[in-house]
C-alpha cells in the first residue's frame, strides 16, 4: 500500500474513532440526563397524589379519583398505586384489580423511603410519604414516551452525521495525503532518473525545510559520496592497470627481442637479470595493491589487540634489511623512558601496523643518500607519537597535499623506483586506528612523517 494511501486511511480511522467516541458519550450523558429529568418529574407526580389523598390527618382518596375521571393524568400510560403503611392497597387507576405489589417491594420502599426501576417498556417509582402522623405508599409507573422519541432522533442524526463525516474525513484525507507526498514523489523521480552514468554532478531538489528536505541533503551527500567512491576506483583501476602493463610489456617486449635470433650466454645473463628486476617490481606492486586492499577493510572487520609500539618498531630494521636487501641505518630512541607498558601500547591490528612502518621506514632509507633512518617515539595522557625522519631530496610543498592518493609520485622522486602506493596505504591504515599522520618537508632537506595513535 502507497504511503498517501497509508496516511489517508490511518486519518480517517483515527478521526472516524475519536468521532465515534464523542457520538456515544453524547448519546450516553443525554439518556442519563433524559432518566434523571423523568425520574424527577414521576418523583413530584407520586409526591401530587400522596398530598391529594392525605388531607389532614386522614386517607381520602374520593378527590383523587374525581380527578382521574377529568384531566388529573399527567404522565403516558401512567398507573397509579397507593398503599397505606399495612400494605393495604387504597387506590389504584388500573382496571385490573388482580395486580398485587410484592411484599419486599413494599419493605424496601417503607425503610428506604425511595424505589426506582427501569422496565423495558416502562419506568416505575416508588416513595413513602409522610405527613403528620399519616403515611403513604404510591408507586407510579409510566412511560417516557417523548424522551424516548428524543434519544431516538439524536441517535439517527447521530448517525447521519457520523456517516456524512467519515465520508468527507476520506475524501479530505486521501486530498491531503496526496499534498503531503508530492515531494516524496518527486524525490523519487528524481533519484529514479540517477545512475553510474550520470553519478556526477547529479543532485535532487526539494524545497522547504522540512523532514524531506533534510533527506534531499542527506541524499546529495550519499551521491557525492558514491561519485567520490566511483571516481577512486574508476583512477585505482586505471592506473594499477597502467602500472602492472608496463613491467609486463617491458618483460614480453625484452624476451620476444631475446628469442629473436640466437645469443651469446652474456647477452642471455643480462637479460634475465632485467627481466628479474621486471619481475621484483611487478611483485612489489601486486603487494602494495593487495596492502591496499587490505587496508579498506571497515574498522569492523579488523581484529584488534593490545601491540607494543616499541617492540613493533624494534623488528623494523631486521625487516627493513631483509626487502631492501642491503645495508640500511634506522636509530630509534625515546624521547622520555614510559613508566608502565600501556603508555607504549595501542589497541591495533598488529599485521596493520607492521605494513604501516615498514612502507614509512623504506621509503625514509630508499630516498636517504646514506640509506638511514630516524625514529622517535614520545608518548602523552592519550596518545603515541613516532616520528620518522630523514635526510632524503625532501618533498616539493606543492606535492605535499598529494602524496597520500594512491599512485601519485611527486617529480622528483620518479627516478626511484616505486608506484606510489606506500603512503596512500599508510593513511589509510592510520585511519583504520583512529589516529593521524601528518607530513614536514623541504625539497633538499629531508622529510619527518608523524604517526600519532592513542593509547591505551
Amino acid at each position: 500500500m502507497k504511503i498517501k494511501y497509508k496516511i489517508a486511511l490511518y486519518y480517517t480511522v483515527s478521526a472516524a474513532l475519536v468521532l465515534v467516541a464523542f457520538a456515544v458519550l453524547v448519546y450516553y450523558f443525554s439518556s442519563q440526563q433524559r432518566q434523571a429529568e423523568y425520574q424527577e418529574r414521576m418523583e413530584y407526580r407520586a409526591h401530587s397524589i400522596a398530598n391529594v389523598i392525605i388531607e389532614g390527618q386522614k386517607v381520602k382518596v374520593d378527590l383523587l379519583r374525581r380527578l382521574e375521571r377529568t384531566t388529573f393524568q399527567d404522565l403516558y400510560k401512567e398507573s397509579i398505586l397507593v398503599y397505606n403503611p399495612s400494605y393495604d392497597l387504597i387506590y389504584s387507576n388500573l382496571k385490573d384489580t388482580a395486580i398485587i405489589t410484592p411484599r419486599a417491594k413494599l419493605d424496601y420502599i417503607k425503610k428506604n423511603k425511595r424505589f426506582f426501576y427501569e422496565k423495558a417498556n416502562a419506568e416505575e417509582i416508588g416513595i413513602y410519604h409522610t405527613s403528620g402522623r399519616v403515611s403513604v405508599i404510591v408507586i407510579v409507573s409510566s412511560f417516557d414516551k417523548y424522551g424516548y422519541l428524543s434519544l431516538q432522533n439524536l441517535k439517527k442524526i447521530l448517525l447521519v452525521g457520523l456517516f456524512t463525516v467519515v465520508v468527507f474525513l476520506v475524501v479530505i484525507g486521501y486530498i491531503f495525503a496526496r499534498k503531503m507526498v508530492q515531494p516524496i514523489d518527486r524525490l523519487v523521480q528524481q533519484v529514479d532518473s540517477v545512475n553510474a552514468n550520470n553519478l556526477q554532478g547529479t543532485r535532487v531538489t526539494s524545497e522547504g525545510r522540512d523532514e524531506i528536505a533534510l533527506l534531499a541533503a542527506n541524499f546529495n551527500t550519499m551521491l557525492q559520496r558514491l561519485s567520490d567512491s566511483f571516481d577512486l576506483q574508476k583512477s585505482f583501476v586505471s592506473n594499477a592497470s597502467h602500472e602492472l602493463r608496463t613491467p609486463l610489456a617491458a618483460m614480453i617486449s625484452q624476451l620476444q627481442v631475446t628469442l629473436s635470433k640466437p645469443r651469446g650466454a652474456d647477452e642471455y645473463e643480462e637479460v634475465l637479470s632485467s627481466v628479474l628486476e621486471d619481475a621484483e617490481n611487478l611483485s612489489d606492486l601486486s603487494n602494495g595493491l593487495l596492502q591496499l586492499a587490505q587496508s579498506e577493510m571497515s574498522q569492523q572487520e579488523v581484529v584488534f589487540r593490545a601491540v607494543r609500539i616499541d617492540e613493533l618498531l624494534l623488528e623494523m630494521p631486521h625487516l627493513i634489511k631483509l626487502k631492501q636487501k642491503n645495508d640500511s641505518k634506522i636509530d630509534i630512541q625515546f624521547l622520555k623512558v614510559p613508566e608502565n607498558d600501556e603508555e607504549v601500547t595501542c589497541m591495533g591490528n598488529e599485521s596493520l601496523l607492521k605494513v604501516l612502518f615498514l612502507n614509512l621506514l623504506d621509503n625514509a632509507c630508499k630516498f636517504s643518500a646514506d640509506n638511514s633512518a630516524q625514529v622517535s617515539i614520545d608518548f602523552y595522557p592519550q596518545n603515541i607519537i613516532i616520528r620518522i625522519r630523514d635526510n632524503g631530496i625532501g618533498i616539493a610543498l606543492a606535492d605535499q597535499h598529494l602524496i597520500f592518493e594512491p599512485f601519485y609520485r611527486g617529480e622528483n622522486a620518479l627516478q626511484v623506483r616505486g608506484h606510489g602506493l606506500g603512503l596512500s596505504i599508510c593513511k589509510r591504515i592510520v585511519l583504520i586506528h583512529k589516529g593521524h599522520i601528518s607530513v614536514s618537508s623541504a625539497a633538499g632537506q629531508g622529510t619527518t612523517f608523524t604517526v600519532t595513535v592513542p593509547h591505551l
